[in-house]
């Protein structure tokens, strides 16, 4: 039988596509854009003839119906990097977090420390020769549906074909739904004044032909609009969106120094409006790969002058960096921060770089702090640390001792805390 006869005959209905689902099951659902919600609502329709139904994911966008209250008993989420769609749930103890780094997940299931029952996959149609592309969140989708006993498939036209390691091949999906449907868009926010200062810190510490990795949000974007007047830079990212698209167009972009993958945009997942979407599509410039590949820090090293830039909740002035919780509240996960900051610290002429506002709630708190909250998690360690960016300046404390960390680390607070933090830090012998 041809791969174009057995695609045929696995078409279905939703409603079939989800029966495969049984109680005790673990589903592992792709997320960010590459959600299905289609699968997730047919599924929930089956709520009460379901028991103990686990679903595993990186990060869910939107609403998402299977952790809303009524589904405690029939569907749990098992969170592998925890978003809004399912915060509340983690927090109220109705949803789990399994705290890891990004680029060891797919090992997660290849070995079978999650064993996976059933994968739900947002794919794009076939190309020629059967094989369905990812699309827009590559991730751990790849390992998950390589190691699941059952592959349900959500084939969207409107998915785009993203290249690179990120293909299944249509003999490998035992459910097909079929769909036309706009992909979830995450709209871009103009950068404020002090994302604006942040990123014109950030930018001054990248060079003329250097990879860059960049996320999403104002002070990504506000670095990278401050580097247009570098040269030939390179980019090796967990993710892209929409301001990539700015930055090759006016020649910031091109990858020609890279010393990996030269000329190519190496990611994992995309997300943000239908314009990075298409761009993307059968666009040989971006390379999409798994995130064991993408956030391994020993690939990342292997870019030089490699510029890994990341957020944090709260620094404390030894250099902590708490990222995935407030206090004992989980917010997200550890995602890719360490995975870039230790690739950029292995890259010869790297830089590792957390960046952060130096206030949060209007200006009420500072988040640079003597200590970090009870119960606050350490996501970056504080001898994994080299720069500490805020709109005030730029902290290095790599090979610093404490005492030289907290008057760096002061020295780019917000004015209205450093007398505070002078007084905390003596307190503490730091000073």
């Amino acid at each position: 039988m041809s791969w174009f006869d057995d695609y045929k005959e696995k078409k279905c209905s939703i409603d079939e596509a989800v029966s495969v689902v049984k109680d005790n099951d673990r589903i592992y659902v792709s997320g960010n854009a590459a959600t299905p919600f289609g699968l997730m609502d047919a599924l929930e329709k089956r709520k009460d003839e379901l028991h103990n139904v686990e679903l595993a994911h990186v990060l869910l966008f939107g609403d998402e119906p299977l952790s809303k209250p009524g589904m405690e008993g029939h569907f749990r989420h098992n969170s592998l990097f925890v978003g809004p769609a399912d915060r509340a749930a983690v927090n109220a103890g109705k949803a789990d977090y399994i705290p890891v780094f990004l680029y060891e997940i797919p090992s997660f299931f290849y070995t079978g420390l999650l064993p996976v029952d059933v994968a739900f996959m947002h794919l794009s149609p076939p190309d020629e020769h059967g094989f369905m592309s990812y699309g827009v969140e590559c991730l751990a989708s790849k390992a998950a549906a390589e190691s699941a006993k059952i592959v349900v498939a959500q084939v969207n036209e409107k998915m785009p074909r993203a290249l690179g390691d990120s293909f299944i091949h249509a003999t490998r999906v035992s459910k097909i739904v079929e769909i036309s449907k706009d992909l979830p868009e995450l709209q871009p926010i103009p950068f404020t004044d002090v994302e604006k200062k942040i990123g014109a810190n950030v930018a001054s510490l990248v060079e003329d032909g250097s990879t860059v990795q960049l996320g999403i949000g104002g002070i990504p974007n506000a670095a990278l609009k401050a580097m247009f007047d570098r040269r030939d830079l390179g980019v090796h990212t967990e993710m892209v969106s929409d301001s990539i698209i700015e930055a090759i167009e006016a020649g910031v972009v091109t990858g020609s120094k890279k010393t990996l993958h030269t000329g190519k945009i190496i990611a994992t997942f995309y997300l943000g409006t239908k314009k990075i979407y298409e761009f993307i599509d059968n666009n040989p410039v971006f390379e999409t790969h798994p995130c064991d590949y993408t956030n391994h820090p020993y690939i990342i090293g292997q870019n030089e002058k490699m510029v890994a830039i990341n957020s944090a909740i709260e620094v404390d002035l030894t250099g902590q960096v708490c990222s995935d919780s407030i206090g004992t509240r989980i917010y997200s996960g550890f995602g890719g921060q360490l995975d870039f900051i230790r690739g950029a610290a292995q890259s010869k002429g790297g830089k590792p770089i957390i960046a952060l506002p130096s206030t949060a709630k209007g200006g009420k708190l500072s988040k640079i702090v003597p200590t970090l909250q009870v119960g606050a998690g350490v996501v970056t360690t504080r001898a994994d640390v080299h720069y500490v960016v805020t709109e005030y300046g730029i902290a290095y404390l790599h090979g610093k001792n404490l005492r030289q960390r907290a008057e760096a680390l002061i020295s780019i607070a917000h004015p209205d805390f450093r007398n505070a933090l002078e007084e905390e830090a003596k307190k503490r012998k730091l000073l």
